[in-house]
């Protein structure tokens, strides 16, 4: 099914302004009209879920696009960098990698309140849950097979080649990255978490020595993925604001994460996983398949990374939550319920390593 929208006079809808967006788009995308006196020809929606960047489709009769910003309010230190998602965007186009094709970059904070992007609409599936209801189990074994495939061809990817080399640091990327997300975690922290106060002490001291540096998206989960509408094909992956070079195992255990932790309404992944003839493949099957598919033959040991990898997760959900409470988070309703969600996630790392 697409990705849910809800229109903009939603309560929640952070609306903009469609006819300021108009003007500006006008002789700069194809199939965007001039703004009639008091009417737009855009329509526009957001799109339901998305924490972080607003991200809206804009329609008119001959086009669709997707316009996605930065959200209004303050802004923790390094958060809601579209810019860096715009610029990967453009590099991948020249890959294997599936991305949608963007069509322009706005700076100026002035049309709409905040710098965005627009890019293509592309048309397709988002699963929203990872245990796939209403697939067969083929179809399920597929899926996750292609999704495999996508994050090793993504890994396999030549940044030099693709004008990327200064998208981040080659090297001590878990270090770098605990010490960003600790950070992050402090500034939204509020209240006490005793969970991510142990994983911040405990983290820094237990980092893998190998240090693989690859393109990473910092995000990779099912729902940022648009399949084909009826082939288990992925026509794009989305939400590349944190992306880097990073490690690729750091994205590898991201990855795993509905394996465990839970959501709500749903068990952790492991247990369908373990049901005979569900389709879905166990946590060793599907790192089994990535590996296969990114060339590599070695076992690799997940529990660090994916310690990390949930640690990051809870810094992120407390800054959903904070932003919720302040009232600036992209679906404030939504956000406010994110405190236990962060515990969740904090609980659950220190739980892999205790």
């Amino acid at each position: 099914m697409e990705r849910p929208e809800f229109a903009l006079d939603d309560a929640n809808a952070l609306p903009i302004d469609a006819d300021a967006l108009s003007r500006y788009l006008h002789g700069r995308l194809p199939g965007v009209p001039t703004v009639p006196s008091g009417h737009s020809p855009l329509r526009v929606k957001k799109f339901a879920g998305g924490q972080s960047n607003p991200t809206y489709k804009l329609e008119s009769d001959e086009r669709a696009f997707v316009l996605r910003k930065k959200p209004s309010g303050t802004l923790l230190p390094t958060a809601h960098m579209i810019e860096r998602e715009y610029r990967v965007f453009t590099a991948l186009a020249k890959s294997a990698v599936p991305v949608p094709k963007v069509c322009l970059y706005c700076a100026d904070s002035s049309v709409i309140g905040s710098e965005f992007f627009v890019m293509e609409y592309v048309a397709g599936r988002i699963f929203w849950d990872p245990s796939l209801p209403g697939l067969s189990p083929v179809e399920r074994a597929d899926i996750y097979r292609e999704m495999a495939r996508v994050l090793a061809c993504l890994h396999r990817v030549d940044f030099v080649a693709l004008g990327l080399s200064d998208y981040g640091k080659s090297g001590n990327y878990f270090a770098r990255q605990i010490k960003r997300w600790s950070q992050q975690y402090q500034a939204a922290r509020t209240e006490a978490l005793p969970a991510m106060d142990e994983l911040m002490r405990w983290l820094p001291n237990n980092i893998p020595a190998d240090d693989v540096t690859a393109l990473v998206h910092g995000d990779f989960r099912l729902d940022n993925m648009i399949f084909h509408p009826n082939q288990p094909r992925i026509l794009a992956v989305l939400d590349w604001e944190l992306s880097t070079l990073g490690h690729p195992l750091a994205d590898l255990a991201y990855n795993c994460i509905p394996y465990h932790l839970d959501a709500p309404g749903r068990e952790p992944l492991a247990i369908l996983a373990a049901q005979s003839g569900s389709g879905i493949p166990t946590e060793a099957e599907y790192v089994a398949e990535y590996l296969r598919a990114s060339g590599r033959t070695q076992n690799v040991d997940l529990r660090f990374a994916l310690a990390f990898s949930l640690f990051r997760s809870a810094s992120i959900i407390q800054g959903v939550y904070k932003r919720g409470l302040e009232g600036n988070a992209s679906s404030g309703a939504e956000a406010v319920s994110y405190r236990e969600r962060a515990a969740r996630a904090a609980d659950a790392a220190w739980s892999l390593v205790r």
